[in-house]
């Protein structure tokens, strides 16, 4: 048990170390119980309970201590079996925690989705089902993942507030040609109405002039000279 229990924690190491040093790894968060408490049993024919907790297509991590129902069992997250599973990313899983039976095909306490955003800022989660268990889990390595999902946040609402600025200050721009253009529109149709009018006063002019210039030979009645 100890052979195996320092295994688990050199590989936690040569891990933690790895994705310190390799750039855009993805970090994997290591899962651990902290405490656990189930209010049944669904195997009467067994004395003992055999508790176990497993995620889809993984190992069994048998909880050796847990024995007794509405009792609540604390560790310390060293213990030879842990960790009990480690997610990466922002991916979930599907974990549950199961009573091993005797006759009868094994019973699920509860199975849930166990996800990263589950856990608090200070790296906690419980998990509770009424009249089944009460668990709680601790995420190490989840912080790290919130702080840069935080700044990749921040960096995408930063690019939204400078997308949203260029849109505005387009739209300004646009406002003013768009008022530039109607003011030398109407500038240039005012101009051009006032000199077609003017152009038509000329006209008009003309031909009454034409038409005084004839009545005085008419009234006298002057031919004209051959």
């Amino acid at each position: 048990m100890r052979i195996r229990s320092t295994l688990i924690w050199r590989n936690i190491i040569f891990w933690s170390i790895a994705q310190t040093l390799i750039p855009g790894s993805v970090r994997a968060q290591f899962i651990t119980l902290d405490s656990i408490e189930i209010f049944t049993k669904h195997d009467w024919f067994k004395l003992k309970h055999t508790v176990y907790f497993q995620c889809k297509g993984e190992n069994k991590t048998v909880l050796p201590d847990v024995i007794k129902s509405d009792i609540l069992y604390t560790f310390r997250g060293q213990e030879s079996w842990q960790p009990m599973t480690e997610i990466s990313g922002e991916k979930c899983k599907r974990c549950g925690i199961y009573e091993q039976g005797s006759l009868i095909s094994d019973k699920e306490f509860d199975e849930w989705e166990l996800c990263p955003s589950d856990f608090s800022a200070s790296q906690i989660y419980t998990h509770f089902k009424e009249k089944e268990i009460n668990a709680t889990f601790v995420c190490h390595g989840c912080a790290k993942l919130d702080s840069v999902s935080a700044g990749a946040a921040t960096g995408s609402s930063s690019k939204e507030e400078g997308d949203n600025g260029s849109k505005v200050a387009i739209a300004i721009v646009a406002g003013v040609l768009c008022a530039t253009l109607v003011v030398v529109g109407g500038v240039f149709m005012f101009r051009h109405s006032k000199r077609m009018k003017l152009q038509r006063d000329q006209a008009r002019f003309m031909k009454l002039f034409e038409e005084n210039d004839d009545e005085p030979e008419d009234e006298l009645g002057l031919e004209p000279v051959l």
